[in-house]
Parts: C-alpha cells; sequence; structure tokens
C-alpha cells in the first residue's frame, strides 16, 4: 500500500469516528434535554398542586372566621395547631387579598400581631 493510501484511509477513519462522537454527544444533549423538561414538568405540577391545596385551606379558613365566626386563633385551635396563626393569615390572604397586617382592623391586627411572634 502507498503512503497516500494509508493516509486517506486514516483520515476516513478519523473523520467517522468524529461523527460518531458528533452524533452521540448530540443524542446524549437530547435526553438531557428531554429529562430537563421533565423535571421542570414536575415541579411546575407540584406547583399548581400545592397553590390549589393553599387556595382550599385559605377558604376553608375564611369560612372558619366569617362564616362560623371563629377567631384566627380558635380556627387554627380547631386544626389541632397545625398550622401556626402566621401561617392561617397567609392562606387566608391567599383567598380575600387582604391588605397588609398594619391595614387589618385593631381587634385583627392584635391578634395576627400576637401569633406571629408564637408561630
Amino acid at each position: 500500500m502507498s503512503q497516500q493510501t494509508i493516509r486517506q484511509q486514516a483520515r476516513v477513519a478519523a473523520r467517522g469516528s468524529a461523527q460518531r462522537r458528533r452524533r452521540e454527544r448530540l443524542a446524549r444533549e437530547r435526553r438531557i434535554e428531554d429529562l430537563a423538561v421533565a423535571v421542570l414538568t414536575a415541579v411546575g405540577e407540584r406547583d399548581a398542586a400545592v397553590a390549589a391545596a393553599e387556595q382550599r385551606a385559605g377558604a376553608a379558613l375564611v369560612e372558619l372566621t366569617q362564616s362560623e365566626g371563629l377567631t384566627l386563633r380558635e380556627a387554627v385551635a380547631w386544626c389541632d395547631e397545625q398550622v401556626s396563626v402566621r401561617e392561617a393569615t397567609r392562606l387566608r390572604r391567599l383567598v380575600t387579598d387582604e391588605a397588609p397586617v398594619d391595614a387589618a382592623p385593631a381587634g385583627e391586627r392584635e391578634e395576627v400581631d400576637a401569633g406571629a411572634s408564637a408561630g
């Protein structure tokens, strides 16, 4: 075999190897991209589920405090204190879009302030 033929065969082999590595790299990037999309989709679904659950909890707290006449602290006590007054306030605000604590009525402001330091 001539030197030129040997060089040509070596170049063809090198190009084939480089193409194979490029294809493998592109396939790996596609797999990584697909997995990243799966992660972001799952996180988005989780966030939506959490938001829906918090809306339901907030609506129930609004019902307890407005329709049933309980104070927020009493509502928290009825929930076996698995939620703090501070958390209950946040959940309730998700539903009612209440003004900040400083703008709350005086009786409610004291209750929220006391709960924030306790919870």
